[in-house]
């Protein structure tokens, strides 16, 4: 099992920039794959950026220029720095992880880009 904890959405205006948090837990040295969706209001959940089982990176490209994802094994931490931010950016953002064949999801952490 593993346990996934998103924080760090908010309110912020546009252009302005955010940094969300995932912390793992459980049978952490089991994932191989870990990244970041979002769901707006009506869509489908999309990925955004994300780490391949090689640790190379992969982003959407919507996401790309803007969007900077890291990790920080120490803390087994994914982040997902957001800059330039605009308001179709606004959803539901969550964290994912594969582990084991088996597909992992945090609760979401809102993101809403709003003057």
């Amino acid at each position: 099992q593993v346990l996934l904890v998103e924080s760090g959405g908010g309110l912020v205006q546009p252009g302005g920039s955010l940094r969300l948090s995932c912390a793992a837990s459980g049978s952490i040295f089991s994932i191989s794959i870990m990244g970041w969706f979002r769901q707006a209001p009506g869509k489908q959940r999309e990925l955004v950026a994300g780490f391949n089982s090689d640790g190379s990176r992969n982003y959407a490209d919507s996401a790309k220029g803007r969007f900077t994802i890291s990790r920080d094994n120490a803390k087994n931490t994914v982040y997902l720095q957001m800059n330039i931010l605009k308001p179709e950016d606004t959803a539901v953002y969550y964290c994912n992880a594969i582990a084991l064949r088996h597909v992992y999801w945090g609760q979401g952490t809102q993101v809403t880009v709003s003057s």
